[in-house]
C-alpha cells in the first residue's frame, strides 16, 4: 500500500510500504525503520480486502497482505495487488523472476516509467503464481501454464473480444510487452515482462541519432487444439546476431531471444487470433538506447520484444499485385548494410513507395546500383520467377536480405520436384517469366500479377489469378506454418 511520512518542514514523503499479514502497519514501520515509525495514513483503495482490513479484520487473515521481503531483496510495490477480473494469468515459476509474485512478494519490479497510471488504467495487469516444480532449464511447454479468462467476452473465454474479420495489417496493442537491457560489459540480463506502453529514451540516444538499431519479424499460429505455434523462431535469433555483429552492437544469446519470444506470446495469448483469422505478428528490437554524441557504438542496448495481431498485409489476401519497377531510387548498395535487417533500410523506400501506390501499384521492385538491370528485391520482401519447372531466385550478394520465408520456400520447391536456382536475373528474364511471386514474414507468399517496367506493363496469370505454382507453394508452406500437416522439415515449435 502507499504510505505517507510526515517530514521535517510540513512536507510528507510517499512510499510504498508492504507489510505482513500478522502485523499491523506501526508494527511493520518499526521493523523496517529499527525504532518507532512515523505516523502513516493508507491510502483510500477500491480493493474490497482493504477496506474490511481497515474496518477491523483479523491482522492474521490469511492472503491480505504478501509477507515481508526476504533479506537483501528489495520490497515489491505489486506484491499483493488483485488483478482486476477482465484478465487473470497464472505463469509457471520460470516467470516468477520475470514478474512479481503475490504469493511470494518476490519478482523484478517493472519500471516505475513503464508503470504509470495510463498503462496501468488499461486494466491488463496479471498475477504471477509459484509453481512446486523445481527450477532449472526444462522444456517450456513444462515450464509455463497460462491461462487468461476475459469478463464480459462474447466469443472463446481465452480470445479477446474482437472483430476478428475485420483484421487488417496494422497496429492493434496487446498487453505485455518483453524489456531487457545489456549491462556496461554488453551481457544481456534480467528480462521482464512489462505492460505493453512507450519506453522512455534520451533524446541522445544512438537509434535516434545515428539508426543504430535491429528489427525481427515472425509469425505465431493458433491451431485447432488451441496450442500455438512458432515459424522457425531460431532463424530470426541467428539473422539478429549477425547483424548486430555487422553494428557493432552486443544481442541477446538465441537462448534468450527464443525465451523472450516465448514469454510474450504466451503473455499475449488471447490476442493470438483464431484458427483461419490470422496470426500474431512478433516484433523483436534490438536499439542502441544509451546516449552518445558522436558516430560510436551506444554505451547501452535495449531488447524489446512486442506482438500484434494481424490479417492479409496487402488488402485482397492471396490476389495478385501490381509491382512498379524503380530505376531511380536503390534499396542497397554493394558494402552497404542490404543483406541486416536495420531499421534504416526501411525508411528509405517509403518515397518510392508512396509514388508506386499513387499510380496505383501495391508495391515497388528495385534494381542493382551498379547496372541497373538486375533484379533485386521488392521494398520489404523477396522475389521469385518461375520459367517451366525452373523456379529463380536472386543470389545473394550482400545487397538482399538472406528471407527466412525465402529459405524456406525454397526447402519445400526442392521437395516438391522443382529446380530451384539462386542467380542473377536481368529484368527482361523476370518480363518474360510464368509466373511471379514474393515472400516474406509480413506477406507470406504473394503472386504477382503484373510488373511495369518504364512504360511497358506484363501481366501474368490469367483473369488476376495465381498462378499454379504459386498456390501450390503457398499451399505446402503455410501448411506447415499453421500446423496442418505434420513438420517433417522441424520449423515449428508449439507452446501448449
Amino acid at each position: 500500500m502507499w504510505a505517507f511520512a510526515s517530514q521535517p518542514g510540513g512536507r510528507t514523503s510517499r512510499s510504498w510500504r508492504p507489510r505482513p499479514g500478522n502485523q499491523s502497519g506501526d508494527q511493520w514501520q518499526r521493523q523496517r525503520a529499527g525504532g518507532p515509525a512515523a505516523s502513516t495514513r493508507s491510502v483510500n483503495c477500491a480493493f474490497p480486502c482493504r477496506r474490511r482490513r481497515r474496518a477491523g479484520a483479523s491482522p492474521s487473515s490469511p492472503g491480505l497482505f504478501p509477507p515481508p521481503p526476504p533479506p537483501n531483496q528489495p520490497a515489491n510495490p505489486l506484491a499483493g495487488r488483485r488483478p482486476p477480473p477482465r484478465l487473470q494469468m497464472e505463469l509457471g515459476t520460470s516467470a516468477a523472476r520475470n514478474f512479481p509474485s503475490p504469493a511470494s512478494g518476490r519478482g523484478t519490479v517493472p519500471s516505475p516509467r513503464l508503470l504509470s497510471h495510463h498503462i496501468w488504467s488499461r486494466s491488463t495487469q496479471c498475477a504471477v503464481s509459484s509453481s512446486s516444480s523445481p527450477p532449472g532449464p526444462v522444456d517450456i511447454r513444462s515450464r509455463f501454464s497460462v491461462r487468461m479468462t476475459t469478463a464480459h467476452n462474447t466469443g472463446t473465454p481465452d480470445l479477446v473480444d474482437f472483430n476478428w474479420d475485420a483484421l487488417g495489417f496494422q497496429l492493434v496493442p496487446t498487453d505485455f510487452m518483453y524489456l531487457m537491457r545489456c549491462s556496461s560489459d554488453g551481457v544481456f540480463t534480467n528480462g521482464e515482462l512489462v505492460p505493453y506502453g512507450p519506453i522512455e529514451l534520451n533524446p541522445a540516444a544512438a537509434v535516434l541519432n545515428y539508426g543504430q538499431g535491429l528489427l525481427e519479424g515472425l509469425r505465431a499460429h493458433r491451431k485447432e487444439d488451441g496450442s500455438i505455434l512458432l515459424f522457425r523462431p531460431h532463424e530470426n535469433a541467428l539473422r539478429m546476431r549477425i547483424g548486430a555483429d555487422r553494428l557493432c552492437m552486443p544481442a541477446p544469446s538465441v537462448e534468450q531471444f527464443l525465451e523472450a519470444v516465448k514469454l510474450t506470446v504466451l503473455a499475449n495469448k488471447r490476442w493470438v487470433p483464431p484458427t483461419g483469422k490470422g496470426s500474431l505478428y512478433i516484433r523483436p528490437q534490438l536499439i542502441g538506447s544509451g546516449a552518445i554524441l558522436g558516430v560510436a557504438p551506444a554505451p547501452q542496448y535495449t531488447f524489446i520484444v512486442f506482438v500484434c495481431p494481424v490479417g492479409h498485409y496487402f488488402k485482397d489476401g492471396l490476389s495478385p499485385i501490381s509491382l512498379l519497377t524503380e530505376e531511380e531510387y536503390h534499396r542497397a548498395a554493394p558494402g552497404g548494410t542490404g543483406d541486416i535487417k536495420t531499421i534504416g533500410n526501411y525508411a528509405s523506400v517509403v518515397s518510392a513507395q508512396r509514388r508506386a501506390k499513387e499510380k496505383g501499384h501495391s508495391d515497388v521492385l528495385y534494381l542493382d546500383p551498379i547496372h541497373n538491370k538486375f533484379v533485386e528485391e521488392v521494398s520489404s520482401c523477396n522475389i521469385f520467377m518461375v520459367k517451366g519447372n525452373v523456379i529463380s531466385t536472386p543470389l545473394l550478394t550482400g545487397t538482399i536480405l538472406p528471407g527466412i520465408t525465402r529459405k524456406s520456400v525454397i526447402g519445400i520447391a526442392q521437395n516438391l520436384g522443382f529446380q530451384v536456382e539462386e542467380r542473377n536475373i536481368t529484368i527482361d528474364e523476370l518480363l518474360g517469366a510464368d509466373e511471379v511471386f514474393c515472400t516474406g514474414t509480413a506477406v507470406v507468399l504473394s503472386p504477382v500479377g503484373s510488373i511495369t517496367y518504364r512504360e511497358r506493363k506484363v501481366e501474368y496469370g490469367k483473369n488476376q489469378e495465381a498462378g499454379v505454382v504459386s498456390q501450390q507453394l503457398y499451399a505446402a508452406f503455410t501448411a506447415i506454418q499453421k500446423g496442418l500437416v505434420e513438420d517433417s522439415m522441424g520449423w515449428t515449435l508449439q507452446l501448449n
